[in-house]
């Protein structure tokens, strides 16, 4: 929506992760060195963990983005409740192994024997795991046993192990002393600071033709960091929800007031959603015209000195002033809407138009 307003190519502050958008802080490119070395070891297992949001998903898509696939065949898996009887049919998936209905023997040997052709061919089998704290033990031994796999001295499959920080409290439990000892490195994913906070805003504007317009003040970066905590997720979800509020304005400087008014907002969303029922709305053929009220006199009405003090702090928490606000962005965000319509109906009626004389 604000994209066309402010005259960028795309949506710079997206959720969804994409590798072209990814930024090398210092936490992020030893992340990635260490996954750089897990392939060049092409043995064991690589553990990378992070808080939600800190690039993670991002930092992988990255590394298999850069993977030469003539040299290494690569598999991912998002875990969720995984087990050690689905573990292997998900491998094999992955990696285009047919495992209809084999048993985990047969499960195992076409693994392997798919696995041994890709060491024969040259190549190197990555497999990938996503969200691993949500992999149960047994799973994660399977996993383990997989690593076994060898053709005379060279180890058949690399795994690098991704997931939330409580993985690696997992890791620790006795169950994991086996995987622990095949873990050639880990590393865990910290937030931004503020520098660099400042860097991977600026980095995702550039990334999308930002001509310094919106102009970002530079008392915006504190508090964008002091808000987010450096977590890339979080500050994305706060940037975009502040070009959004300038796109509604029509704001072409953006500073640490409009930070603020955002958080508040933010907040007042958050307190409304805690209310344990769900809000449904009824066609409105379905719903009864409200039967004339009569008129009251005020003069004769008797009204409960407790009652008339929640009608004077009901009436004390109105802010028109908010409320006209908010109006007067609905306002604006529907004649932005129309213009654009009108500008693609214009557009379709020239071409068509053209293409009538052309005939």
């Amino acid at each position: 929506m604000y994209e066309n307003f402010y005259r960028l190519s795309g949506k710079p502050f997206q959720l969804n992760p994409d590798p072209a958008f990814f930024y090398g802080s210092r936490g992020h490119r030893r992340a990635m060195a260490y996954l750089e070395y897990g392939l060049h070891q092409n043995e064991g297992f690589i553990v990378i963990t992070g808080e939600i949001g800190a690039g993670k998903t991002t930092l992988v898509r990255s590394l298999l983005q850069k993977l030469d696939s003539n040299k290494v065949v690569a598999a991912q898996l998002v875990s969720t409740q995984i087990d050690a009887n689905d573990i292997l049919q998900l491998v094999a998936a992955a990696f285009g192994v047919p495992s209809k209905g084999l048993d985990k023997a047969g499960l195992l040997l076409a693994i392997e024997t798919f696995l041994v052709s890709v060491t024969a061919a040259g190549k190197r089998a990555l497999l990938i795991v996503d969200e691993a704290q949500n992999l149960t033990p047994r799973a994660v031994e399977e996993l383990r046993m997989l690593s076994n796999f060898q053709l005379e001295e060279h180890a058949l499959l690399q795994s690098f192990l991704v997931g939330q920080p409580e993985f690696r409290d997992i890791m620790q439990s006795p169950e994991m002393q086996q995987l622990r000892q095949r873990v050639i490195a880990s590393y865990h994913l910290g937030p931004l600071d503020m520098e660099e906070t400042r860097a991977y805003v600026e980095h995702r504007l550039k990334h999308v033709g930002w001509k310094d317009d919106p102009h970002f003040d530079n008392a915006i970066f504190p508090s964008i960091f002091r808000a987010s905590g450096g977590v890339p997720r979080r500050i994305n979800t706060l940037c975009d929800r502040l070009m959004l509020a300038g796109f509604l304005l029509e704001k072409r400087s953006l500073g640490e007031s409009e930070v603020d008014e955002v958080l508040a907002e933010m907040k007042e969303e958050q307190r409304s959603g805690r209310g344990s029922g769900t809000a449904r709305l009824a066609p409105l053929s379905s719903v009864a015209a409200p039967a004339a009220l009569p008129l009251l006199d005020m003069d004769k009405l008797n009204v409960d000195p407790a009652i008339a003090q929640q009608f004077a702090q009901l009436a004390a928490g109105f802010d028109a002033a908010r409320i006209e606000a908010r109006l007067a962005q609905l306002e604006r965000t529907m004649s932005t809407t129309l213009a654009l319509m009108s500008q693609i109906v214009s557009a379709s009626t020239d071409q068509n138009e053209k293409d009538e004389a052309a005939k």
